[in-house]
This record gives C-alpha cells, structure tokens and sequence, in this order.
C-alpha cells in the first residue's frame, strides 16, 4: 500500500481550467489537497500551475470519465457540462458536487425561472420565445424595453440583448433561425445589483458571506463591494437566507452565488445563479476568514465549512481588464510600479494572454473607509490594465519611500 502523504490525501476534480480553477488550486495546497483539472487547453490558466492536468473537454465524455477516476469528488469552474455525461458520472459512483440536477438550474435560465417562480421567490416577468411573435406580446403586457436572453451558454453579458422597440426585435428571427433557446424578461427598474454567496456541504451544513455590491460596465462586472455599502441589516439578512433556501431547496453542493437586482423600490428581485466560485466571491481571498475557493473545497469532500467573517470593514476587489491599446509597459513592470505606490494592495494575475476587456487578474485593497479603499481599488486596477495612472500621479516625483507616505 502507498503511504506517501499524496496517497493519503483526497483529490479533488475540477472540470475547467481557467482562473477560478488556478485558483481553487492555490487553496487546495494551504489544504494539503490535490486539485486535478480538465484542460481544454495546455495555456489554460490553472493548466499553467497544477501538477495534475488531463487534456480534454467536457463534451467528450471518455476523456472526462478518465479524468474522474481515482477523484474523491468531481466539481467545476463553469456550467458549461453536457447533462448526460454528468449523469454518467453519477451512474458510474462518481461524486458529482454539484449534481447534475441542481446544475441544471445554473444552465438553463428558462429551467431556473420556472423552479424559482415556483418557490413564490422574486423576479422579473418572464415567458419563452417560441417566435418572433413571443416578444412583441410579452411588449404588449410589460412594456418596452424588455430583455432577451440565451435560455443556455451566456456568461458575464454574453447571451443577454437589450430590446428597446419592436424594429430592435427583429434580432430573435435570427437567433431563433440559429437554434439559440430564448426567453424574454421584463427589465427591472433597479438601484445597483448585489450579490449573495453561500455554500452547502452534502451533510447539510451552510455558511453565507455578507451581501456584496457588484459595479457592472458594459454587462460586465468590474468591482465588488463588500459589504454591499448601505443595505439595510435586515435586507441583508433576508438576502442570505434566500440564497441558503435556494441552496437547500435545488440540493446544491459546494457554491453557490445568487446574483441580485435592488428594485428602485428597495424589492430584491433574483437575476441568475452560479454554482462555483464565482467573480463576486474573489474579495474572500484576503477578506474572508474562509475565502470562496477554500470553502468550495471544504463542501464538496464534507467537512465542516469554514469561518465567513470579513477580516476588515471595507473590501474591494476591482478587475484587472485587457486595455483597447497595448501598454507600453510589461505586467511585471506594471506590478512592479503598482507596489512602489500601494504596497498594500494585493494582486492576483490569471497568467492570461491581455486582449480588450479580458479579465486578466484582480486586485484586492482592504481599509476602514469604503470610499477610500474602493478609490484605491480603482487606480490600482486601471494601471495594471493601461500603465496609465487615472489621477495623473507619477513615480517621478520623489523617491519610494516619500510616494510611500503620501499614498
């Protein structure tokens, strides 16, 4: 029998290899675990880091059977999972967190309408579109605009198309004709969007963070605040426990992140699920007892979840996204001028080729203040992202230890 330490210690399967899979494999050693990954690709993010890396795809389903054998649990950084290889896990004895039957609601947003509607939650008036004719109807009832959605496939704006008129409309015949499964949705009136995360072990056991605000642009998200700054306590409070019922009532295991909508009559309305680690959950890292990633870990081989408390009163991570024109410096100089100004902050690169509005890495800055740390949060984003330093600060003007200080 092997009784080296990698022998005795449980390894986790992470279908994906991106950056939520990179990591995931950084919390996996703090835990003396072992995170294999399916890559798509040998650049994959987490490809790039883990020691155990399969090749393949989720879609071929004797790659991922192979990829499964010898796991103590089989999880994923993205949605995107054929069901019935999922079953087939499942029928072969594979631990599959979560099941297929809970992921469902994360990959189709038609299914996850219905089952939410179902459990008298809130959301936005919805239908299917079957044809073009299906819009044009929902208009008649709620108004214009309205919002058509990709029932399967979108992620971080993909998939979702503003309708304002009926000429704009014109653009579900097409992907209709594409086979592209719609629905569409009445357009909340809203405040700002939020977000709560928890995770639920299979034992049962359930851990929620504080409600957080997400700053979207351009239908992606590029800062997180946490706490949400001004949610009502009780709000809050409702908020976590709706995400803890989902979890209970779809059978979720490991994460699970619930994005918001904050009506601009003060009503949480739900916008769509993940069931992972999720952009909203990155702050945890540093200011989370427990960060997301280890959570998920801990839930999908049943141990007892971690601590959420925040380690500060104010976080902020802010994405780090590809600029429209090159920068004249390398990621590493960046960096390097990044720490000469706010040695605090705290970064986290993908190891991803920078392309526009790609999300590269995030930073993370921690304070007392909200305002103060989320403007911190901002410059040092922008200038990994452009070299260019929004407030026009230079290096220039005195040494390291005086722009130190004056930071």
């Amino acid at each position: 029998m092997d009784a080296s330490p990698a022998a005795r210690q449980p390894i986790v399967g992470m279908v994906g290899a991106g950056q939520l899979a990179r990591m995931t494999h950084q919390a996996a050693i703090a835990l003396g675990q072992s995170l294999r990954v399916l890559a798509a690709d040998p650049a994959d993010p987490a490809a790039l880091v883990c020691p155990d890396v399969h090749p393949g795809t989720p879609s071929d389903l004797p790659a991922l059977r192979a990829f499964a054998r010898g796991c103590s649990a089989v999880t994923f950084d993205h949605e995107q999972v054929p069901q019935e290889n999922l079953r087939a896990l499942v029928d072969a004895g594979v631990r599959v967190h979560p099941g297929p039957d809970a992921l469902l609601h994360a990959q189709d947003k038609l299914v996850m309408r219905r089952r939410l509607a179902g459990l008298g939650l809130a959301g936005p008036a919805f239908t299917e579109v079957r044809e073009p004719g299906d819009v044009a109807g929902f208009a008649a009832e709620h108004g214009w605009p309205v919002v058509l959605k990709a029932a399967r496939g979108g992620y971080d704006g993909r998939g979702v198309w503003l309708l304002r008129n009926a000429d704009e409309a014109q653009l579900v015949t097409e992907l209709l004709a594409a086979g592209t499964p719609l629905l569409v949705e009445e357009a909340v009136s809203m405040r700002r969007e939020l977000a709560a995360l928890v995770a639920r072990s299979p034992f049962g056991q359930a851990a929620a963070w504080p409600v957080v605000e997400t700053v979207q642009e351009d239908g992606q998200c590029v800062q997180v605040l946490a706490p949400a700054p001004g949610l009502d306590p009780d709000v809050a409070a409702g908020a976590q426990e709706m995400a803890l019922r989902i979890a209970a009532e779809l059978g979720v295991t490991g994460l699970l992140a619930v994005e918001l909508f904050e009506r601009t009559d003060g009503v949480l309305v739900v916008n769509e699920l993940a069931m992972r680690p999720h952009n909203s959950g990155h702050w945890t890292i540093e200011g989370s007892r427990t960060s997301q990633f280890e959570q998920h870990l801990r839930a999908v081989l049943d141990y007892p979840l971690g601590a959420t408390a925040p380690t500060a009163h104010a976080v902020v991570m802010a994405n780090v996204l590809g600029a429209a024109r090159s920068p004249v410096m390398s990621m590493d100089e960046r960096v390097h001028h990044l720490f000469a100004r706010f040695p605090d902050v705290k970064v986290h690169l993908y190891g991803k080729a920078e392309r526009p509005a790609r999300k590269v890495g995030h930073v993370t800055v921690l304070g007392d203040d909200m305002a103060a740390v989320r403007a911190r949060a901002a410059l040092a984003a922008a200038w990994l992202s452009t070299a260019e330093w929004p407030d026009g600060w230079s290096p220039h003007s005195g040494s390291r230890e005086q722009e130190v200080q004056r930071a």
